[in-house]
């Protein structure tokens, strides 16, 4: 299982926008979502989220501000190797302007309207509970077709 980290950027002044990426390579190509990836061997996931957004998005976050807000895995039975263990962290506060690199093409988008549709299947059922506040522990199940959330867990801590 690959352990990996994703951190969405919000910016709280009204109305509220959080920061996506259109992933331009590699695992979900396409797909719109937070900024991250795998965690190095000697790397801690609090580490790895903070060089990945910087490599991805051209913005710094400090260790100090982010917020542990979960854990999610998904599985993919047609394909394990596709299997991820993810740490989820939020960022409010960051320093630099967000601008496009070789992985990722970062836009905002209101809160209030995501953009569930262009993004991962999963996103719908456990991204509202992070962004309310609240830390999940949560488990994905996706079908053949490595796209669609055939059955799914999620608790609250």
């Amino acid at each position: 299982m690959i352990e990996a980290t994703l951190c969405f950027v919000l910016d709280r002044t009204a109305p509220g926008r959080i920061l996506l990426g259109r992933k331009k390579r590699g695992f979900g190509c396409g797909k719109l979502n937070g900024l991250g990836g795998k965690v190095q061997p000697g790397e801690t996931p609090l580490r790895t989220i903070v060089r990945e957004v910087e490599e991805e998005a051209g913005i710094a976050v400090s260790p100090d501000t982010l917020r542990s807000a979960g854990l999610v895995t998904f599985r993919f039975p047609a394909d394990p190797t596709m299997d991820h263990l993810v740490h989820i962290f939020l960022a409010e506060t960051w320093s630099g302007d967000p601008r496009e690199s070789a992985e990722m093409a970062p836009a905002w988008y209101p809160i209030d309207e995501i953009p569930f549709d262009r993004m991962w299947d999963d996103d719908r059922f456990w991204l509202p509970h992070v962004l309310a506040g609240r830390r999940v522990r949560a488990d994905f199940t996706f079908a053949d077709d490595n796209e669609t959330v055939t059955s799914w867990s999620l608790d609250e801590f």
